[in-house]
Formats: structure tokens, sequence, C-alpha cells
């Protein structure tokens, strides 16, 4: 149980891989939960509901179902259908539509908690309702959203373990495949710790700090 430098050194480019892929999936992942999220939330808004009850029922399946499931239907029983994703692009699509399903909700929390008085002003001034949405409610809506959504980010980055178990060759697989081939698991698993730490605690003084920020602005 002794630590051993050499190794730890030695072990150090392969699990830079790892890091690599995992900042990929969180990144992209991320992107793809803000975009899908916003969709979701304007859409069980309207007053069609062929279009509002499918986007609800989606958000409470999704919701309802653990990740891992998810990921594994992506990646394992799409297939059978012929749609063939690469485990990484699965791994994306997987975090990236579950979180989405999350900052819908926040999107709908902050779309509400908007006066009344900004729906009939833009009204009043006879906007279309792509121009209300782009030019007065998203504008106002979102900065509020800002700590919440940064509070997803970083859970979905702690969730990219996850995805060695559809063979994404993320930092937590690649550890496991050293530590499975050394034989040894104190070195590897003790780096990815301490990787997820350097990046977990000052994301967590970074959203404070945003919290603060914008109560103050919202009062």
């Amino acid at each position: 149980m002794e630590w051993d430098w050499a190794f730890a050194f030695e072990i150090l480019p392969t699990l830079g891989k790892g890091i690599v892929v995992t900042i990929q999936a969180t990144l992209a992942g991320s992107v793809l939960a803000m975009v899908v999220g916003l969709g979701l939330a304007i859409a069980r808004r309207v007053k069609n509901r062929w279009i509002a009850m499918p986007a609800s029922f989606f958000v409470s399946f999704v919701r309802g179902t653990p990740l891992l499931v998810q990921l594994y239907f992506l990646f394992y029983i799409l297939p059978d259908i012929g749609i063939l994703l690469s485990p990484l692009t699965a791994g994306i699509v997987g975090l990236g539509l579950h979180y989405a399903t999350y900052t819908a909700e926040v999107y709908r929390a902050g779309i509400d908690n908007l006066p009344r008085g900004q729906w009939e002003a833009a009204k009043a001034v006879n906007l279309s309702t792509r121009a209300t949405w782009q030019h007065i409610i998203i504008p106002q809506a979102i900065p509020p959203m800002i700590p919440a959504l940064a509070n997803y980010l970083v859970a979905m980055f702690k969730e990219t373990p996850l995805l060695a178990a559809i063979t994404v060759l993320e930092l937590m697989n690649q550890a496991r495949s050293i530590a499975n081939y050394h034989y040894k698991y104190v070195e590897p698993m003790t780096m990815v710790g301490v990787f997820f730490l350097l990046v977990s605690i000052p994301s967590v003084i970074f959203l404070r700090y945003l919290e603060r920020r914008f109560s103050t602005v919202s009062q």
C-alpha cells in the first residue's frame, strides 16, 4: 500500500487522455442540456397539447429513470433498430438529454418568475411570439438561472465516470484499466479523486459567488 511516485508519473499521460475525454463529454453534454432544456421549457408552455404533452412526458420519463439505464439504452439497444452511436457520442447524448430535463425545470421556474406585465407589454407593442421570447423573456429570465444551471454542469462532470459502463475511455475507465493491468490501485484511483476535487472545489466556490452576485442583482 505504499505510494509509488515513479508509477504515478508513468501513468500520468494515460490518465491525461482520460481527462481530455471527461472534459469533452462534460462540455458537449452541457451545451446539449442547455439547448434542449430551453426547448423543452418553451414546448411545455405552448397551448398546443400535441407539443406540450410529449415534452412533459419526456421530462417526467427521463427524470424518473436512472442515467445508467439511459446510457445502456443509447449504446446497446439503439443498434438493434439501426441507430449506431460511438461510445463518446452515446455518452454525450445520454448526459445531455438527462440533464436537459433538469435544466428545463430551471428555465421554467425562471420564466414563471418574470412579472406578468412583461408579457402584456410585449403584446401591447405588437411583438411576435418569437420576438417576445428572443428580446424580452429570455434575456431577463436567464441571468438569475445561471447559478442553478452551473450547478448542474458540476453535477454532470461528477457523473462522467458512469460513461465507463458504455466503454468510453474517460478518466475513471482509464484508471481502472491501469489498475487492473498492473494490479496497483492506490495511485490511479487516488489521482482520479484528486483531479475531481481540483475541479469540484473551485467550482463550488464559483457557484457561491454566482449565487451571491445574482441574488444581489435580483433584489
